[in-house]
């Protein structure tokens, strides 16, 4: 019904404007529908379909955010969530297991349930600071400060039926800190973390396949760090972001040229202090980072570089309040998401994204079912987000919850979906009515509206 009215207003308007055209005092025949009545036209369309259709309430958003699986699905507490996607979209989430004398437990979902990935607490012995990363082939490697090697790093990987050391267990100099690793194009993993004997100065290193080696020297930033995130570019570039103690706490990003760590851009280059730093690169090798900011309100920021310096993504500060354990994604287009606990909303998780001139909440703002700690978010192929969180509201265990939201309604013209807020008329889409004689001619264009799951929820 919706269709047909907008369809019928938009072509009583045409004849409308045909026969003012053809009673105008030159006469003369109106060789094209000028680009004004396309917009006009299009405007109907708009206008027809604000006033057929009821808006969804803001409460509902919510209902696009589920649980994946069963809330709190660990055997017991848990600290450290990190979470990864396979290809396919399978989540895995890696963790300290309180169940298992606080060693690393990987549970993945397997459509319908969680499993355990190999043994429960494989480690030997307690870890902090889990990290996970997945290979192209999605075998998942952790790393970690173990704590049966003198709180050094130590790197495992599943073989398909039983976790694995990779190289030799505590390999780093000495005890480390903020452990954060991430596999190249071939699989080979790289690893980031503070290191005391280094001055708590950032170090990474990678497995070469017979032993780990240091990427460029042992700490190479200016002094200590905190909070390292690890990324690769398409060419297996390393990047760190860091709390950079040497420039009054602010964020720092460093890359390895082949020969030296340098910095991307200006050292210490956020308004203030930083906590939580996390750091994505784009398809071009962008480098974006995500943190706490300390100059506005503990609220979230994001900087990226543009080339020559660093700038702010949208506003800084852009959360509704004060934030902590955030975590950085971008999606295939270079989108990026942000994850958090959010204190003005119960110290719930959030989800917030840039539409390219603002930052919105994606579904609800804290949209957890209570406190949330140790966020961490994915995007799946389509662009989804997944979050992994310690879940205060089932005794502190795991929970994964996904959005599962698109755009709320559809509207397509020639099979081609219209972007909310498109005004540029298009003959792909059919919002482009083209050229026709005014006299004689006539252009029928078939819009369809549909409502998404998301809505129908």
């Amino acid at each position: 019904m919706i269709i047909t009215n907008i369809i019928e207003r938009a072509e009583a308007r045409e004849l409308h404007l045909k026969d003012h055209r053809k009673k105008n005092k030159n006469g003369k025949n109106m060789k094209t529908l000028s680009r004004l009545f396309n917009i006009f036209v299009i405007a109907s369309m708009l206008a027809t379909l604000a006033m057929s259709v009821q808006p969804v309430p803001q409460a509902a958003a919510a209902s696009v955010w589920e649980t994946v699986g069963s809330a709190g699905f660990s055997a017991g507490k848990v600290s450290y969530t990190s979470l990864a996607l396979d290809a396919s979209g399978t989540p895995y989430v890696a963790y300290m297991d309180n169940a298992n004398s606080n060693k690393a437990s990987v549970m993945k979902f397997n459509g319908s349930s969680w499993v355990n990935v190999g043994s429960a607490g494989f480690s030997a012995g307690q870890v902090d600071d889990i990290s996970l990363a997945l290979d192209a082939s999605g075998t998942p490697y952790v790393a970690y400060v173990d704590n049966a090697n003198s709180y050094k790093a130590s790197v495992m990987k599943f073989n398909g039926s039983s976790w694995e050391t990779v190289g030799s267990a505590g390999f780093s100099a000495g005890q480390v800190d903020y452990t954060s690793i991430v596999l190249d194009a071939s699989g080979t993993p790289y690893v980031a973390y503070e290191e005391y004997i280094n001055g708590y100065s950032t170090s990474v290193m990678k497995f070469d396949g017979g032993s780990w080696v240091n990427v460029g020297s042992a700490g190479f930033s200016a002094e200590g760090s905190n909070w390292t995130s690890l990324a690769l570019d398409a060419s297996g570039t390393p990047y760190v972001a860091y709390e950079d103690l040497a420039n009054n706490s602010k964020a720092s990003v460093m890359k390895f040229n082949g020969s030296n760590w340098v910095n991307v851009g200006s050292a210490g280059f956020s308004a203030g202090g930083v906590v939580y730093t996390s750091l994505a690169l784009d398809a071009n090798g962008a480098p974006y980072v995500a943190y706490k900011d300390g100059a506005n309100g503990n609220k979230a920021s994001v900087m990226k570089f543009n080339g020559s310096s660093w700038v702010n993504v949208g506003s800084a500060g852009f959360s509704a309040g004060g934030t902590a354990w955030i975590s950085l994604a971008l999606d295939a287009s270079g989108t990026p998401y942000v994850a958090y606990m959010d204190s003005a909303n119960s110290q719930k998780a959030s989800v917030m994204k840039f539409n390219g001139s603002s930052w919105l909440n994606v579904g609800s703002a804290g949209f957890s079912a209570g406190g949330s700690n140790l966020t961490s978010l994915a995007l799946d192929a389509s662009g989804s987000p997944y979050v992994a969180y310690v879940d205060v509201a089932n005794s502190q265990k795991a929970s994964v919850m996904k959005f599962n939201g698109s755009p709320e309604m559809d509207v397509k013209g020639n099979s081609v979906s219209i972007a909310d807020g498109d005004t540029t008329p298009n003959p792909a889409d059919h919002t482009d009515f083209g050229s026709v004689d005014i006299a004689t001619g006539t252009t029928n264009r078939t819009f369809t509206i549909a409502k998404t799951p998301a809505m129908l929820s």
